[in-house]
């Protein structure tokens, strides 16, 4: 009986250090990905990302179950850098069209800064059969983050309606699809100052619109601490 215990205890001990050695290669293939991606676009290969580390392909890949694992955990990882800046500029702060403003141009600078890692994402969110989890994944949260924010404003104003969600979804949408087809789109007609303005006045319209059908009325240098009743 103690010789099976000690070899389950062996073996359990194996399971463990390679189960943290698999993490660390992980993270070390994950960083080197995004770095590569960043100097060499969304299609470097498994190859070019080895080498930054000084590993064969086929050692990365034990480390994942196949490239399609490795494509959603680079994802996940670049996600994590959009969220990091974008999370301050959807706080409640300012007025209504500041407000509006500072989370597109947090956006939109992210993408300025870090094309290739956009290009990344989008190329998961258009792959066949659903795309990227993670990128849909990311969206839904927006999504939900911002749909919070209309839901106070409508309560703090009387109105308990189920269309808050459904009117955050929709801005999502359209600024995700907007930004990707000027992202993709060359020659660009637009610059990015003008984009942003567009942007920011089409959801200040579909927001207005909106809430003036539910008898809601907001002015667009409204302080957003006013209107959520602070």
């Amino acid at each position: 009986m103690a010789d099976t215990t000690n070899q389950r205890a062996e073996a359990d001990g194996r399971s463990t250090r390679w189960n943290a050695h698999k993490a660390r290669r992980q993270i070390d293939v994950i960083d080197a990905a995004v770095a590569a991606i960043e100097e060499e676009g969304p299609d470097v290969g498994v190859k070019r990302i080895a080498e930054r580390i000084g590993l064969p392909r086929s050692v990365v890949y034990r480390h994942f179950k196949d490239r399609a694992e490795l494509d959603e955990l680079i994802r996940g990882r670049v996600v994590e850098s959009l969220m990091a800046d974008l999370a301050p500029a959807l706080a409640p702060d300012g007025t209504v069209m500041a407000a509006i403003r500072r989370a597109v141009d947090a956006y939109l600078d992210w993408i300025g800064l870090h094309p290739r890692l956009h290009a990344f994402l989008g190329v998961g969110s258009a792959a066949p059969g659903g795309g990227s989890g993670v990128v849909a994944g990311t969206k839904a949260a927006i999504a939900v983050q911002v749909g919070a924010l209309f839901a106070a404003v409508l309560k703090a104003r009387g109105e308990d309606s189920p269309l808050a969600r459904s009117l955050a979804v929709g801005v999502v949408g359209f600024v995700d699809a907007t930004v990707n087809d000027w992202f993709t789109t060359m020659p660009r007609e637009l610059d990015s100052a003008r984009l942003a303005e567009f942007l920011t006045c089409s959801i200040w319209s579909v927001l207005d619109g909106n809430l003036r059908a539910l008898g809601v009325e907001l002015a667009p240098d409204q302080p957003l601490s006013e209107l959520l009743g602070g």
